[in-house]
């Protein structure tokens, strides 16, 4: 293998939150990858959009809106997915932020937190893994954390202990699923600027807090985030799993 071997030509990768933002990013570099890509979200008028930027550049798009809190509604687009064409890799980017002091956090909105950015996260590993498992050839999966599943950080209480969450069910899929062959990462970003995080970054004090933070200086981009999808999903991370691989310009080692 060439170290430079990062092609997915005959791969084909179901990426979740796929309609916007680092979902939307991951699934436009795997395609570029020459990965077949299958887009899952909740809002079909923005994955009609990343499927066309996706075939005009020459690659496979297929579009698949659900409600990733859905069980039955994961299972059934991984269903439909795999009669497209075998699976083999997952990325589950579909997220959701709301901040606030904890003494005053809704409940509601730490339960849409669980529902999105872990119990999504859990469905649609273990609807895909099912298939990999059954076909005994391996896969990639592809978690999507952040740097505050390694840290903490005021207001984000719901949003931290998700993230913490995502990391610990990475791992414990790693361990049980290595002996299948089944490689389990995660990718765990700065602050990136997306739909999500739009709203943040806008505020120059908030802006200037987390620049503050950052060695390098800058948050990174959404570029930066989709290499590292690929990477994980490639040949040359064959013999990496249980990994969080942290893209945040140095936040975690600070």
């Amino acid at each position: 293998m060439a170290l430079h071997d990062h092609r997915l030509d005959g791969r084909h990768a179901l990426v979740t939150g796929a309609g916007r933002g680092l979902g939307r990013a991951s699934a436009l570099a795997l395609a570029q990858a020459g990965a077949a890509v299958t887009l899952v979200s909740r809002t079909p008028t923005e994955l009609k959009a990343a499927a066309a930027e996706i075939e005009a550049a020459g690659g496979v798009a297929f579009v698949r809106p659900a409600d990733g809190t859905d069980p039955g509604a994961v299972e059934a687009v991984v269903a439909a997915a795999e009669a497209d064409a075998p699976l083999d890799i997952l990325v589950t980017a579909a997220g959701l932020n709301r901040v606030g002091p904890t003494v005053d956090y809704a409940l509601a909105d730490f339960d849409a937190l669980v529902d999105i950015n872990l119990r999504a996260t859990f469905t649609a590993c273990q609807a895909v893994g099912r298939r990999l498992l059954a076909r005994g050839e391996g896969g990639r999966i592809v978690t999507m954390s952040s740097q505050m599943g390694a840290v903490g950080y005021p207001g984000r209480a719901a949003y931290c202990a998700t993230k913490h969450a995502v990391n610990g069910l990475t791992k414990a899929l790693a361990v049980e699923w290595a002996p299948q062959g089944i490689t389990v990462n995660s990718v765990a970003p700065t602050f990136v600027r997306t739909p999500l995080t739009a709203p943040f970054l806008d505020d120059p004090e908030f802006a200037r807090e987390v620049e503050r933070r950052i060695p390098g200086g800058e948050v990174a981009d959404l570029d930066d985030v989709a290499a590292a999808v690929v990477y994980l999903a490639s040949p040359l991370a064959k013999a990496v799993t249980g990994h969080i691989l942290t893209v945040d310009r140095g936040w975690t080692a600070w």
